[in-house]
């Protein structure tokens, strides 16, 4: 008889009316919204806009899911479409089955569509969203304690799971909770990415990588554990063979990615959504060419420089014009002074002609 053991829920469903509220989906979204929320922190804190963060992940969660359940399907085919299987299960996600590894790979490719579309470098993004990623595998995999799957051999230890159903080819009894110990290790992962990445300023990807070569690190030994049906290659599960290789990928970028391209990068939105917003990148954009470019700062300085020489010369003339106007001024005068002398001239002449022309006549 066992006194210590975490106990399974006996339904993984409960029903609000005719509508059915499942842990696993709670699970899941809520994994996706702490995601999301670490993320935008994080992706702010490197000099990057609000709201970016959730505007590429509707893009990167969908197709994550289409991925996740496609690689369960694909590897456990069997369970779906063999004899006295109805391929419609496939469909019901809710029931349980998504692969992290087809999650990630599908996931990657919608986070570059969005990050397309928002003008956002992609290893930047992942950089930002890595540790909210493993937090989100660390409270997705709640989801297969609700469905009573996942669970490792049978153990005496105090922390045993006592599994209660019987579906599905399940035997009642108390064993490893493999998801827990993965739930755990994604928890660890999370603080070693972050700690890290304050630590020694990950960038151009390598925050991502690190969270994968240690998420593969514990998923190798964990799936050891593991009893539930599949696909063996070698004598060895096939995730396990998937984890090393991901293993070795994640961690020979990280060698490669530092030699080549050390330090963090800086955040850059060049293009978004709304008129005003891409105005407002391309503003920023320009501004910091232009501040690390040195023929702006040249054009810049050459610029002042004749704006300081036209106006010396403004200030050199003026006393000269100034003087103009005085000197010219005196013939001026003078043929004022002159023109009355003229005009009375004149009407002495006629005032003369005309008594003259009186005589005569």
């Amino acid at each position: 008889m066992e006194f210590a053991y975490i106990p399974s829920p006996s339904r993984g469903v409960l029903y609000l009316g005719p509508v059915p509220l499942r842990g696993y989906a709670f699970c899941i979204i809520i994994g996706v919204f702490v995601a999301v929320w670490l993320g935008n922190k994080r992706w702010i804190a490197r000099g990057g806009r609000p709201g970016t963060v959730a505007d590429i992940a509707v893009w990167a969660v969908p197709f994550g899911l289409v991925g996740g359940r496609l690689y369960h399907v694909i590897t456990d085919y069997e369970l779906y479409f063999s004899p006295g299987r109805d391929w419609v299960d496939a469909f019901k996600v809710w029931e349980g089955g998504l692969g992290i590894w087809g999650a990630i790979a599908l996931g990657a490719l919608g986070a570059w569509i969005g990050a397309r579309r928002m003008g956002v470098a992609l290893p930047a993004y992942a950089d930002a969203v890595a540790p909210g990623i493993a937090l989100a595998q660390a409270i997705g995999r709640w989801g297969n304690w609700f469905n009573q799957e996942l669970y490792g051999h049978e153990t005496h230890l105090p922390w045993a799971l006592h599994i209660t159903s019987s579906e599905g080819g399940r035997v009642p009894g108390y064993y490893h909770p493999t998801f827990l110990y993965e739930s755990l290790w994604c928890v660890g992962v999370a603080l070693l990415v972050i700690w890290a990445d304050r630590r020694f300023k990950l960038g151009h990807g390598r925050a991502f990588a690190l969270y994968v070569a240690a998420y593969c690190a514990g998923r190798a030994w964990i799936e050891y554990m593991r009893v539930d049906d599949a696909h063996h290659i070698l004598g060895v599960r096939l995730n396990v063979w998937t984890a090393v290789v991901v293993f070795l990928l994640a961690v020979a970028y990280l060698v490669l990615s530092a030699k080549r391209r050390p330090g963090r990068e800086a955040v850059v939105e060049q293009g978004v959504s709304d008129g005003s917003a891409e105005a407002e990148g391309e503003a920023g954009a320009e501004a910091e060419a232009d501040a690390g470019d040195p023929a702006a700062e040249k054009a810049d300085v050459t610029k002042a420089e004749k704006a300081e020489k036209a106006e010396n010369a403004e200030k050199t003339e003026k006393p000269v014009k100034a003087a103009e106007p005085a000197d010219a001024a005196k013939p001026v005068e003078a043929e004022k002074a002159d023109e009355p002398a003229d005009v009375e001239a004149e009407a002495d002449a006629e005032v003369k002609d005309t008594a003259e022309s009186a005589k005569k006549g």
